[in-house]
């Protein structure tokens, strides 16, 4: 387990993340903010779902989810359709449009990256890949409480960063994936 000096450190290395996300922020279209670009990578990498399972992995309540899920659809992005299941809910859905929109919005931060970390190896661009990866998933979801399970080594939980970019290697699987699993903008 690390030193509390160093969690104290990494406690004020966070606050530079807010330097960055405000960098990314910034590369989004006057149309599509954040919560928006939220939305559309959501259902790009999880694909059709209900308000309530968006709300869920946007971590905001429902009243935030509808808001941002009327700015998207309101722009074409998104069709809300009947759920076969239960006529009473809506699935959300991309329109080629949003699938347009979502394309740019990679487009726009992929040259973002390659332009700040330019000067990164590919060995530490996949290693900053992993250790980001097992973060979101230390954290998991923030609502349910403390975890009381201990953590896994770092060796064992990343695996050697040449092998993670050894063509071929498969990306971490995540629930209903398409084509976008790996790119994320918001």
């Amino acid at each position: 387990m690390a030193e509390k000096a160093q969690y104290e450190e990494l406690a004020r290395s966070f606050s530079a993340i807010g330097v960055v996300k405000r960098d990314l922020g910034r590369m989004l279209p006057p149309d599509c903010p954040g919560g928006s670009a939220g939305v559309l990578t959501l259902l790009g990498r999880h694909g059709d779902m209900r308000m309530s399972r968006l709300a869920e992995l946007l971590s905001v309540d429902m009243s935030v989810t509808s808001r941002h899920v009327a700015h998207v659809a309101e722009r074409g992005w998104i069709e809300r359709l009947p759920d076969p299941a239960d006529r009473r809910s809506r699935i959300l859905r991309l329109t080629p449009a949003g699938r347009d929109r979502l394309d740019d919005l990679y487009e726009r931060i992929t040259h973002l990256l390659a332009d700040r970390l330019g000067d990164w190896s590919e060995d530490e661009v996949g290693l900053l890949i992993g250790l980001l990866a097992r973060l979101r998933e230390s954290f998991g979801d923030c609502r349910a409480g403390p975890r009381i399970t201990p953590a896994t080594p770092v060796a064992e939980a990343i695996p050697p960063v040449a092998e993670a970019l050894a063509p071929g290697a498969e990306p971490v699987a995540e629930e209903n994936t398409t084509e976008h699993t790996t790119r994320t903008p918001a």
